[in-house]
């Protein structure tokens, strides 16, 4: 019986992901403006062709549509992407006019639209809370139990008992900021420092480098340092200390997503490593399979990783527009609108560049061109 799941599996998993974090995402938007006094005339899920819909008695349209990769609110008066003030705004009645996204003050604007990735970090804190509410959390300290002949513990003269204090200047408290540190730097020089018997000692060494593939054939490059710790302290999380608990780790993820972004851009790690919609696709039909739990946890980390692209300084996504509200906040006055106009089309083309090479990735992990090449 194999491992992988089945297309229609795998399809309505990809569904729920996205539905849910979509549905997450807008909603942040939509309840943000409604507080703000701005009326929403769509909320969307999907793109394109409306599948089933309906319109509540504030007027707004909740639909949904044919492709499903992302969603919108559409504001009254949000028609134009740079969000001017044209002259058949100001034509309208003042009533209907102070229900626009227009004539909201600049904060307003800028807290309806930190607040689609705002709740996707906090959608995914709650869902950590609650498994280290229901299932507590281990502390593993960095201290050696077991070192691998021939790695980088072994090159650096680490011994049991020795204990890490930092890697590359980053003080490391527990064994996951070591694994997670170094998972990420394989093949890299990096200068270690480690405690013994109350001395420190300082040594640099390159990461080694491991490839692991999992039970669905996806290979992974990953940084060892070649040792192992038998010092775990478990301990039960309660509801008071879960959210700190859930903070801790969510920024834990977003240090790795940071990390792994800038090794892409500055080329050390290959941008082929990146996954797209398909990826995303493959993967939550394989968490689906393994279980509810790693399921929800997964949808956890995509909404991290939404709310975190989502903020990225780029036109066309919630950071770009964010960027523009701090221009403005700067100047006194709005960005030029043709200046908005073309970064925004520049970020509608980044975007699409960047869907088309993450596509790429995911059809050639896929084997699709190994297939055409025979």
């Amino acid at each position: 019986m194999t491992d992988n799941p089945g297309i229609l599996l795998t399809l309505l998993a990809f569904l729920i992901v996205i539905g849910v974090l979509v549905f997450v995402h807008e909603m942040g938007h939509y309840l943000v403006g409604r507080w703000c006094g701005v009326k929403a005339e769509i909320f969307s899920i999907g793109f394109g062709k409306e599948i089933a819909g309906w319109t509540d008695k504030r007027g707004t349209r909740w639909k949904i549509c044919m492709l499903p990769l992302g969603g919108y609110v559409q504001f009254a008066g949000d028609m134009d992407p740079s969000g001017m003030k044209s002259k058949d705004w100001l034509n309208l009645p003042a009533e209907e006019r102070n229900q626009t996204f227009q004539s909201k003050s600049l904060w307003k604007r800028a807290a309806i639209v930190f607040a689609g990735p705002a709740i996707n970090f906090i959608f995914a804190i709650l869902i950590i809370m609650g498994f280290v509410i229901a299932y507590g959390t281990s502390a593993t300290l960095p201290v050696a139990s077991e070192i691998t002949p021939d790695s980088t513990a072994a090159t650096i003269g680490l011994e049991p008992g020795d204990k890490i204090i930092s890697v590359d200047g980053e003080k490391i408290a527990l064994f996951d900021d070591l694994r997670q540190k170094i998972m990420l730097i394989p093949d890299q020089n990096v200068e270690i420092v480690y405690e013994r018997d109350g001395q420190r000692i300082t040594k640099e060494a390159k990461i080694g480098v491991n490839l692991l593939e999992d039970r669905f054939g996806n290979e992974y490059r990953i940084g060892m340092l070649g040792m192992s710790s038998s010092e775990i302290e478990w301990r039960e999380v309660s509801p008071l200390e879960a959210p700190v608990v859930a903070v801790e780790k969510t920024v834990g993820i977003v240090d790795q997503i940071t990390t792994t972004l800038g090794q892409v851009i500055t080329g050390k790690r290959s941008i082929r490593e990146l996954g797209g919609p398909l990826k995303i696709a493959q993967v939550s039909g394989e968490q689906f399979k393994l279980g509810m739990e790693s399921f929800i946890l997964f949808v956890a980390l995509i909404s991290i990783n939404l709310g975190f692209i989502n903020l990225l300084p780029i036109p066309m996504l919630d950071g770009g527009h964010l960027m523009f509200y701090a221009i403005e906040a700067v100047r006194r006055k709005p960005a030029n609108a043709k200046v908005q106009e073309w970064a925004f089309r520049s970020g509608l083309a980044l975007v699409m560049v960047f869907m088309l090479v993450v596509t790429f990735n995911d059809l050639s992990s896929f084997g699709l061109f190994r297939s055409i090449s025979g």
